[in-house]
């Protein structure tokens, strides 16, 4: 893996309903340099009057290898989204990534549980999908919680 191959991370899920249209949107894009990268974070909740919460920070080229790894040992790279749930009421996810000279571009219902995903046309590619979704959401809650909320002695 190399340091300088051209990465961009972004994943979005959202839907419009009762309170406005809310959602949960972050990427990662790799700066020029290839020695650090740009995280933007985006979460637009209306539910008790919420507001929306936007973080950005900068993260580490170590960080952005982890990602790559991940996205690699997922095998996302290899499935096709054309027998996944079609957008829906409930809302849409999506998945995109750059990495080196390749590019998937995926959009799909939002996944409630593992029932939706063997229930689905293509069950092993949904999976795949929907692990990679919750081990990225899984970091960039880490993320943002060590960037935010650890507050110094």
């Amino acid at each position: 893996m190399s340091n300088n191959e051209a990465f961009y991370l972004r994943y979005y899920s959202g839907h419009s309903g009762r309170f406005g249209h809310e959602f949960l949107e972050f990427d990662f894009r790799t700066l020029s340099d290839g020695s650090s990268a740009a995280v933007r974070y985006a979460n637009n909740s209306n539910y008790r009057n919420d507001s929306l919460i936007r973080k950005e920070m900068c993260v580490s080229s170590a960080v952005i290898q982890e990602i790559k790894r991940i996205i690699k040992d997922s095998e996302i790279m290899k499935e096709d989204d054309s027998k996944w749930p079609q957008k829906n009421k409930d809302g849409r996810q999506e998945l995109e990534v750059r990495l080196g000279s390749e590019h998937i571009s995926f959009e799909t219902a939002k996944i409630g549980s593992l029932t939706d995903v063997n229930d689905s046309s293509d069950p092993e590619g949904l999976r795949v999908f929907y692990y990679l979704v919750q081990d990225l959401k899984a970091l960039i809650f880490s993320l943002i919680s060590l960037h935010f909320k650890i507050k110094p002695i």
